[in-house]
């Protein structure tokens, strides 16, 4: 079977295996230069417009982000044991584990989508029905638009995490994965630890950054 997972133009597992981890670190490199530069762009807009910032982020739910942000620790707390698992053998395990971490991450897409839900039904979404009373309304907007380009493009590289781990779950009824030969497990892992790593920027830069300032 190791045989039948290793390509044509490889000449051995190792080598295949090698490959394909510094591709995804490869990939991963050029996505937190993208993300680098959008946290730049808003860092940069946080401090010509802070108190503006500071008063919109009051409006977002902290609760709601904490908890979204343990689903997330939780998640890569599974992911974990599912590489754990297909590098043991366990197959059972190893559907057991990436089932959970998909499940996991549909609970996050979740909590966002009513997070979303409540801020257009406040007026908080950037365009001509955004409501915020006040003078920092215009400056207030701009923050918004941060937000749902930040969280929106983090949403996206969830559905993504989870299309991928619906295709490892596949695979894996199959009996694809095997202790000589789990790459895709560990490749998806570490695009999945990757997405979480942005949201523990996000949450603190988006939600508690400056709210003791006051609105």
């Amino acid at each position: 079977m190791s045989e039948q997972a290793l390509a044509h133009h490889f000449d051995t597992i190792e080598e295949q295996k090698e490959a394909s981890s510094l591709g995804m670190w490869v990939f991963l490199v050029t996505e937190v230069m993208f993300f680098g530069g959008v946290f730049t762009a808003y860092a940069i807009y946080r401090h010509d417009y802070f108190n503006a910032f500071a008063a919109a982020s009051h409006h977002l739910d902290i609760a709601l982000g904490g908890i979204n942000t343990a689903v997330l620790l939780t998640s890569s707390l599974t992911m974990v044991l599912a590489v754990n698992a297909a590098a043991s053998g366990s197959r059972k395990a190893l559907l057991g584990f990436l089932a959970l971490t998909a499940v996991l991450g549909c609970v996050f897409l979740g909590i966002k989508a009513i997070e979303y839900g409540h801020k257009f039904e406040d007026g908080l979404f950037p365009g001509p029905g955004f409501r915020f009373e006040g003078p920092l309304a215009r400056n207030a907007e701009l923050f918004y638009i941060f937000y749902f380009s930040m969280t929106g493009l983090h949403a996206l590289h969830m559905v993504i995490g989870v299309g991928l781990l619906a295709w490892l779950l596949a695979l894996s009824r199959r009996g694809t994965f095997r202790p000589g030969y789990y790459t895709p497990v560990e490749v998806v892992g570490l695009y999945w630890h990757f997405v979480d790593v942005i949201w523990i920027f996000l949450f603190p830069i988006l939600y508690l950054v400056g709210r003791h300032h006051g609105p």
